[in-house]
């Protein structure tokens, strides 16, 4: 997906191994559903991604563009982190928390999810803020639209925090960084498989029974 973010190109995710919810086709579905792909009987979903960006006094440090989450988090002998949270420029509150992250709906049932983050349709267009074990309990996810820009700085006393890109790249920050993160300009299209639905997936990577 990072190959081919904005060329148009529709990606099928094939399921080796785990959990998996992007991968959605199994593994032995392969060949029958590849030879639908060829005779171009199938049909996509558009998923959005996210375009972060570390700015140090006015000089770009880093650019990634993500189809899962950014994570700010701290290493493992660090104190706890500040991280000062701004949405379109308005402050929304400092999560006090071993890290966030910042998901899109496709990445809701990653890293979010297990942090305690919601469950989002991954056609939907908003943004996810899942803070990683907060010190109090009213730091809560929050779910905002897709057209807000979100920024993320650090407190000048905390050290050794990492920010990692899809869990892919990464690179540390410090109180001199200031996190820029919205929607990119392009989208992804994912191949849906015949016959399975979303729903399908959710219950069966959940377990979720009828009763």
């Amino acid at each position: 997906i990072r190959w081919v973010q904005d060329t148009g190109v529709p990606v099928l995710g094939v399921n080796l191994g785990g959990f998996g919810f992007l991968t959605e086709t199994p593994v032995e579905q392969l060949f029958p559903v590849m030879e639908k792909v060829i005779q171009e009987d199938y049909k996509t979903e558009e998923r959005i991604l996210l375009s972060a960006t570390v700015v140090r006094d006015g000089e770009q440090r880093a650019c990634q563009t993500v189809l899962n989450d950014v994570v700010i988090n701290k290493e493992a002998l660090a104190r706890i982190a500040h991280i000062h949270t701004y949405i379109d420029e308005d402050y929304l509150t400092t999560f006090k928390a071993d890290g966030l992250v910042v998901a899109t709906p496709t990445g809701s049932s990653a890293y979010s999810l297990s942090a305690g983050g919601p469950i989002v349709h991954p056609s939907l267009k908003t943004i996810i803020l899942t803070p990683i074990c907060p010190f109090t309990l009213i730091n809560r996810p929050l779910i905002v639209p897709d057209t807000a820009t979100i920024k993320i700085t650090i407190e000048e006393g905390d050290s050794n925090i990492f920010l990692t890109f899809d869990g892919q790249v990464g690179l540390h920050v410090t109180h001199h960084d200031a996190i820029l993160i919205d929607k990119a300009p392009h989208t992804i299209h994912m191949i849906k498989t015949p016959g399975q639905s979303y729903y399908d997936v959710l219950k069966a990577k959940l377990r979720w029974s009828g009763r």
